[in-house]
């Protein structure tokens, strides 16, 4: 049994303890391993080790899948060492195999709680409410204080596109590993950052309308249209014109209506409109 205050020893009888009500009030690290497994036995000492010092701000929970088989088979548990993180009750992301002691400090700093994140969280508030500037000059104070927090580049990026700043926003978004890109929300926000660089002021949408209505194959209107409807949340109207204009002028700007549609799909995530639309963008090219 560990003597330590941050690694703990979980049976069936303090597993709801330790496991679930533990992690309302902070991450806990479950880490399920056996004594005949060598990875386990090299990956363990790494884990106590990043416990005592991270001081609290994760507890590591050691479930030995041999003396304890119902966590285990609970759990699904099929080949060891098994890491699962587990916060608020519920078990949020995790890892298997010994992993080096870099990978898992990359691993932790993207769930647990940071000296900055007040500060983050404020900014986020102060961009809510339509003050971007303000978000702006919170995160560069939480920045010089934490620069490795991981939420500071996304943040910055959305008080920087609230604030009609592109060029900030994109160089923000760049700044994140290439690892990082692929997350949804990156890619939510770099569909987010087109249109808003792409779309036309809002004033001149009636005359691009005006220009559709005197002339349906005009082909910049429709689609200068549809980026100014995409940036005034009108998506339905906008995902009609985008499909209209691949119907009517497939070539426009390079396939633009096409690459436009897959982008605001990213953008909308999973909202209803885009099942319907996905589905006619493929009847539509086969």
């Amino acid at each position: 049994m560990s003597n330590s205050p941050f690694v703990q020893e979980v049976t069936r009888n303090n597993f709801q303890q330790v496991i679930i009500e533990g992690s309302r009030q902070q991450p806990v690290l479950v880490d399920f391993w056996a004594s005949w497994c060598q990875p386990c036995q090299m990956l363990m000492p790494i884990l106590a080790k990043l416990a005592e010092e991270y001081q609290g701000r994760f507890v590591l929970a050691k479930v030995n899948t041999e003396q304890e088989q119902e966590i285990a088979a609970q759990f699904g548990i099929r080949s060891i060492p098994d890491v699962r993180l587990f916060k608020d009750g519920q078990e949020v992301d995790g890892f298997t195999g010994a992993l080096p002691e870099s990978a898992i400090r990359e691993f932790l700093d993207k769930h647990l709680p940071r000296p900055s994140d007040p500060l983050v969280e404020q900014a986020l508030q102060a961009i809510s409410s339509g003050e971007p500037e303000k978000g702006i000059e919170l995160l560069k104070q939480a920045q010089a204080s934490d620069p490795a927090n991981p939420r500071l580049p996304v943040a910055l990026a959305q008080a920087h596109m609230v604030a009609g700043d592109w060029e900030a926003a994109k160089a923000a978004l760049d700044s994140l590993p290439p690892k990082e890109q692929d997350h949804p929300e990156v890619v939510q926000l770099r569909a987010q950052l087109h249109f808003a660089s792409e779309a036309p002021p809002a004033n001149e949408l009636p005359a691009l309308e005006s220009r559709l209505q005197q002339d349906e194959s005009d082909s910049e209107a429709r689609y200068r249209l549809a980026m100014g409807l995409v940036l005034q949340q009108r998506f339905e109207e906008a995902i009609e014109h985008l499909l209209n204009l691949m119907a009517r002028d497939r070539q426009y700007g390079d396939d633009a209506a096409r690459k436009a549609l897959l982008r605001l799909f990213d953008m909308l995530g999973d909202d209803p409109l885009v099942a319907d639309a996905r589905r006619r963008l493929f009847n539509m090219m086969h």
